[in-house]
């Protein structure tokens, strides 16, 4: 047992006897207000593979996977001007958010540290309060997600814009390319209390490189199952890439309990000996909460709000439909379509169980051969 897992484990036993609550507050140094916030992630996934064995251990036999995802710890310090966050994942063993932000004024401020990058809507929404268990994958195959960097970040009564030079990321030997990106949002519909309409573009551009070399890329993605052990559709290896570039689409409608969410993502990585790999993927879903809580909307991003009653919790059901497509000239990464229905149960102030099925479809190769398995997965999640 990893000490990470070992940590994450006592944490666990000691807020499991402490009152509910979104976050403990610490202590306040003068006009500092230091908090401690945690996400604790349990996934179950059982696979009906088709031709490919999902579990990707063909020798153990077994049709199912299960074990902790995440293990995440973060303590928070803030002012009336600025706020600073340290976070880790103790079971991943790697750092999250860790950044300093400082406030010019209600609408414009600068960020410097390790943060998400201002690309996709999905990958900017807090893990705690994804759709479904798994990110779509336009989200695993195209957000750039956490890397150090400075970021500045405007907003006025309908919009927001936000620009980001970025290198490698924090932990060692994850991902790496320097680069940029920006991304703005338009809000031309907006009453909180009942409705809102969100617009948004991206684009990000970096160096193409991995842990172990320079002009290296790989476009690859799990058919929207966390713990899968294979991916059915994949690019393979490129040695002769310059880096990539990425175009964004987003679009988010709320009205009441109901939600509609979609992206779209173009991505070309640019090559030397070969011409250009182009791809693209996009996803559409729908979410209810049937017990009749709206969302929330804030800084450019959708927020999911709390249970109206904590005791009888909050439910919702979502369908999602995804799809990416890999194949461009020579290269036959192979197509993919997924559709997802999952239930999601908010309990009190902490707790989240999430159940979805998964079909997928997929082919791959010059000859394309078809894959369609499916998938059922759960989790249980607890947060402070």
């Amino acid at each position: 047992m990893s000490l990470g897992t070992r940590v994450a484990g006592g944490c666990v036993v000691a807020l499991l006897s402490a009152p509910a609550s979104a976050e403990i507050e610490l202590d306040a140094f003068g006009s500092t207000l230091i908090s401690f916030e945690g996400l604790i992630q349990a996934d179950y996934n059982k696979f009906d593979s088709d031709r490919a064995n999902l579990n990707g251990d063909a020798l153990d036999g077994d049709d199912s996977d299960a074990e902790l995802r995440r293990a995440e710890l973060v303590l928070k310090g803030a002012t009336a001007d600025w706020n600073w966050v340290v976070g880790y994942d103790a079971k991943a063993d790697k750092f999250l958010d860790v950044n300093f932000r400082y406030k010019f004024s209600s609408q414009n401020s600068l960020m410097v540290g390790q943060y998400k990058q201002p690309n996709s809507l999905e990958e900017l929404t807090s893990t705690k309060n994804n759709d479904f268990i798994s990110k779509s994958m336009t989200t695993n195959l195209f957000a750039v997600a956490r890397r150090l960097g400075v970021s500045g970040t405007s907003s006025g009564e309908l919009w927001t814009a936000s620009a980001s030079l970025f290198g490698k990321e924090l932990t060692h030997r994850l991902a790496r390319g320097d680069g940029f990106g920006i991304r703005g949002t338009y809000t031309p519909i907006q009453d909180f209390e009942s409705q809102f309409l969100h617009l948004g573009l991206s684009y990000v551009q970096y160096d193409a490189e991995d842990a172990t070399a320079d002009n290296r890329a790989r476009i690859r993605v799990r058919p929207d199952a966390d713990l899968a052990g294979v991916r059915l559709i994949d690019s393979g290896q490129f040695s002769d890439a310059d880096d990539i570039r990425t175009v964004g689409a987003e679009l988010a409608w709320a009205n009441g309990p109901f939600k509609l969410q979609g992206e779209y993502m173009q991505s070309r990585v640019r090559r030397t000996a070969n011409p250009d790999y182009d791809v693209d993927s996009a996803y559409l879903q729908g979410v209810w909460n049937i017990s009749g809580e709206g969302w929330g909307y804030k800084e450019g991003v959708v927020r999911t709000n709390a249970p109206n009653d904590p005791a009888k919790g909050m439910w919702q059901v979502g369908l999602r439909y995804d799809i990416a497509d890999l194949d461009d000239g020579s290269v036959f990464g192979g197509d993919e379509q997924n559709l997802t229905v999952g239930v999601n149960y908010y309990w009190h102030a902490n707790f989240k169980f999430a159940l979805n099925y998964v079909d997928v479809s997929s082919e791959r190769g010059s000859t394309p051969i078809q894959d369609d398995p499916s998938i059922l997965e759960f989790r249980a999640q607890f947060y402070w």
